[in-house]
């Protein structure tokens, strides 16, 4: 008898059953993303994709009654025997995902070799040898201390950059017969594949695994993603932030906690995630009744990197404020977005006004993405996280021009995006990718050839 597998909820997807938040609530398509319903055959069991095999399925009846798997005669409830091959399955998606992650950062960094050459400027200064980047290496080479007083008065303190990634530096250039600034590079380069990886087993956790490649592979063609190939700190939170999520989504919230630890001593913004992980202990200790030491214990260590260094900063200065007066004297107070605001303004009643029309598009393409993470339901601590790093990028008095990068740890605003892709047929979502690698790589090659920081 045949008839039509109705539309279900995707549930995560993972080693082990999903059942401490609440569910991803994408639609899939039945036979892949095609809009016709399919045939269902009775006498078959369901079809497996390359996003769900391995995994436990509801509606799955599972191999029909036989000898007892689990030792005792004549029974047919033991338990499931393991597939051996949902191990080699995992691992080949997360190749895959760094294949693919490679393949983008590597499109961007070839254009901008053959940009460069063409105007004759040297492609690996602009990426270890300007901006951020010249303030990391000082620190790592001489130490904390300097600072550069400009015509207006402002002072630029080498305060305001956080301790881990020019820690990493000297560390990396100490043992080998490199600078600190190439050992800067390094360290970005490897933390953008940890931060790839992380960022595919958050994905693949919550939606899939063909959602958990895509979700990486977006990841690396964002707009503003040249900077994961630059000796900046991005890729270095990133990795410690989504790898602190998995943490969690796991239950394991000792090791979330030494993660976001991490985070806080290499980017202020690891507030967003010290909020992640105390909301989400919250809300699982009201919903389990109990608290176990091990969530108490990540919720504790969770916020002693980013308080130790403010801690340091405020020694060091002799004032209980200083780190934030630092950040003030580089005009990145917290202004709950009113130098935003004022922005946006000056550009749409200024000499260009369609600047400011495109400057409200932005936001409103930001405002929609929000809202879709928040309709899929995305677990609890996924959903604070992203909120936290697009609230933490909007409401400084920073330049306007790197709030899009600051909001690039935010990865899962991308997941929407994934979970549609993969619904496209494989030479489609090929092409959708491509294009936006080659569309990233023209404009990052642009921005860093150019006089503005990113």
């Amino acid at each position: 008898m045949s008839g039509f597998r109705p539309a279900r909820r995707l549930r995560p997807h993972g080693d082990v059953p999903h059942t401490a938040f609440p569910p991803f609530s994408g639609r899939s398509r039945p036979g892949g993303g095609h809009n016709r319903p399919v045939p269902l055959d009775r006498t078959a069991p369901p079809a497996r994709t390359a996003a769900t095999a391995g995994d436990p399925r509801p509606d799955d009846p599972g191999p029909p009654p036989g000898p007892d798997r689990s030792g005792g005669p004549g029974r047919t409830d033991g338990p499931p025997r393991p597939d051996p091959t949902a191990r080699p399955r995992r691992a080949n998606a997360a190749g895959l995902a760094l294949l693919g992650y490679a393949a983008a950062r590597l499109t961007g960094l070839a254009v901008l070799l053959v940009a460069a050459a063409a105007s004759g400027e040297d492609p690996w200064h602009r990426l270890m040898g300007r901006w951020d980047a010249v303030w990391y290496t000082r620190i790592a080479e001489h130490g904390y201390g300097h600072e550069v007083t400009l015509p207006n008065g402002a002072v630029h303190s080498d305060l305001a950059f956080f301790p881990l990634f020019p820690a990493l530096e000297r560390a990396l250039s100490a043992v080998l017969p490199i600078g600190a600034a190439p050992a800067g590079l390094a360290v970005a380069w490897g933390a953008s594949l940890a931060a790839a990886w992380g960022v595919y087993a958050v994905g693949a956790h919550v939606a899939g695994r063909r959602a958990g490649v895509a979700l990486a592979v977006l990841w690396g063609v964002y707009p503003t993603a040249f900077v994961q190939s630059m000796a900046y700190t991005e890729t270095l939170f990133t990795a410690f932030a989504a790898w602190s999520l998995y943490a969690v989504l796991r239950g394991r919230w000792v090791q979330a906690g030494v993660l976001a630890v991490l985070a806080g001593l290499t980017r202020p913004s690891a507030v967003a995630l010290i909020a992640a992980l105390g909301v989400t202990a919250l809300a699982t200790a009201v919903r389990e009744r109990r608290v176990t030491p091990g969530l108490v214990a990540g919720v504790l260590l969770a916020p002693l990197g980013w308080l130790a260094y403010v801690v340091y900063v405020a020694v060091r200065a002799g004032s209980p404020t200083a780190y934030f007066d630092v950040q003030a004297g580089w005009g990145n107070s917290v202004d709950g977005g009113a130098a935003l605001a004022r922005f946006v303004g000056a550009q749409l009643t200024g000499p260009q006004p369609l600047a400011g029309v495109g400057l409200l598009a932005a936001f409103a393409v930001l405002g929609w993405a929000v809202w879709l993470c928040v309709r899929q339901r995305q677990p609890l601590p996924v959903l604070v996280y992203t909120l936290g790093v697009v609230a933490v990028s909007l409401v400084g008095a920073a330049y306007f021009g790197s709030r899009p990068r600051l909001m690039m740890p935010a990865f899962p605003l991308l997941l929407p995006a994934a979970v549609a892709l993969v619904r496209l047929r494989a030479r489609y979502a090929g092409a959708v990718l491509a294009v936006a690698a080659l569309a990233s790589a023209g404009y990052g090659a642009f921005t860093l050839l150019g006089p503005g920081p990113p």
